[in-house]
């Protein structure tokens, strides 16, 4: 595919606004004529609204006339996840089960990006209730994956990581709560932030719940993150803004412990090991000091997180009226059908695996500023598929390298490190202590530099 001003950076883009060498009308056209191209392929857009897009970026040429910018994101496309409220459109949740209902207000992320000047010109889609790993869902076209239409994109944020990767502009949101960023990120090429826990106000918080940036660049994360962080009285647990930084720098002295064994789940593909093993090299070649370390966290953590999030998803499935709850994903109901054969006793015990599983992670940072890990055990999967072991009753084989950053608030970002023999890329995840953000975005920033490079995907 031939580069255009689709595929131009937020920072590029910023830079040439101000410059008077590009306009935001410009741009817009460009993004929507490829979203027109290509969306028949992938199914990335949810509530696409051309018309508006136009309307926002005509606004944003003028405020740059004046040279009055709204704010960093001014005239940039941005997309949001599904399940962030954007105001006036509803919210289903990647199911049919769902009532269609207008949502009443812009969630806080969404709100900032307004407020920041950015296009919002569509949301994308999600997988079912944002519990899968890939692009399936009874209520979006089933979401692909550029780099091969047969495989999915990873999910929940499908579609967000199906725009990154194929240019529909520079910066999506998504949501995570186990991998949902991190995970579709890294099997579509690009990066993916899991902020801090608060870094970025979510709204309805909840124990795992973030919000944050997928972009092509870290710098394109950076500037997200910049925009969207900060308080909000609608959750509880969010953080004061994040402290601007323009320190240079440099990896040497740094500690990095390296994580290539989860001790459970998928088996990791050699692959994949390979390429994760020699982003860690590079760094310890450029001075960082490079441990290998066991794995964190045991087959006791993830089942009980199983079995919690399996009763929470049955509560929420059975006060549906009988007709919705039939509309729910099979392989959903099939899953949450167990939630009744757990007591009271197994439910709270798997409550409490959250906080074992945030006390191991927490532990392991006591000696290291960086801990490297795939992303995923195994690159993207056919698209068709629910679960990657294709079973419903084993959910989460897949998510042991990002589900303990949800649990214990710590920043993690995926950053493409190769590809496999089949061209499919490789993620590789950077988690730091809490409120480090800025170390993983600065580790990404440093592997894009020097790690190889392809062209993006052309479909």
């Amino acid at each position: 595919m031939p580069e255009s001003l689709a595929d131009l950076t937020a920072t590029d883009l910023v830079a040439k606004y101000r410059a008077g060498d590009l306009s935001p009308v410009q741009v817009i056209e460009d993004v929507l004529s490829r979203v027109e191209a290509l969306e028949p392929h992938l199914c990335a857009t949810y509530a696409l609204d051309p018309d508006a897009a136009r309307q926002a970026a005509r606004d944003s040429e003028a405020r740059y006339l004046r040279h009055e910018p709204a704010g960093p994101l001014d005239g940039v496309p941005v997309t949001v996840k599904e399940n962030i409220a954007t105001r006036g459109t509803p919210v289903p949740q990647g199911t049919a089960a769902t009532e269609l209902i207008p949502a009443k207000e812009d969630a806080p992320a969404a709100a900032r990006l307004r407020e920041a000047g950015a296009v919002l010109f569509s949301k994308t889609t999600m997988s079912e209730y944002g519990m899968l790993s890939s692009g399936v869902s009874t209520f979006h076209h089933l979401a692909r994956n550029p780099w091969d239409l047969s495989k999915t994109p990873g999910g929940s944020s499908a579609g967000a990581a199906a725009a990154a990767a194929a240019g529909y502009g520079p910066i999506h949101l998504g949501t995570d709560i186990g991998g949902s960023i991190r995970l579709p990120a890294g099997w579509c090429g690009v990066v993916g932030l899991k902020p801090t826990h608060g870094r970025v106000a979510v709204g309805n918080p909840y124990p795992g719940r973030a919000i944050g940036p997928i972009t092509r660049t870290a710098a394109d994360a950076a500037l997200t993150l910049q925009v969207i962080s900060g308080p909000d009285r609608r959750d509880h647990t969010s953080l004061p803004p994040l402290p601007e930084t323009n320190e240079p720098f440099d990896p040497k002295g740094l500690t990095i412990a390296l994580l290539l064994d989860a001790g459970l789940g998928l088996p990791v593909d050699p692959e994949i090991t390979a390429a994760v093993t020699n982003a860690a090299l590079t760094l310890e070649s450029a001075g960082a000091k490079l441990t290998q370390i066991p794995p964190i966290v045991t087959r006791e953590m993830l089942t009980g997180l199983d079995h919690f999030w399996r009763v929470r998803s049955a509560v929420d499935i059975a006060a549906l009226p009988e007709d919705r709850r039939a509309k729910v994903l099979p392989a959903i109901r099939e899953w949450t059908s167990t939630a009744a054969d757990l007591t009271p006793y197994d439910v709270f015990r798997g409550y409490s695996q959250m906080q074992a599983m945030a006390t191991a992670v927490d532990q392991a940072f006591a000696s290291y500023d960086a801990i490297l890990s795939p992303t995923a055990p195994i690159p993207a999967f056919p698209a068709d598929l629910a679960y990657p072991t294709g079973n419903p009753l084993e959910p989460f084989e897949h998510i042991a390298f990002t589900v303990p950053y949800n649990m214990s608030t710590h920043p993690a970002l995926t950053v493409n490190c190769g590809w496999t023999t089949t061209g499919l890329p490789i993620g590789l995840q950077i988690a730091a202590p809490r409120f480090k953000d800025q170390t993983t975005l600065h580790l990404a920033a440093y592997l894009e530099a020097v790690l190889p490079t392809k062209p993006w995907p052309a479909l």
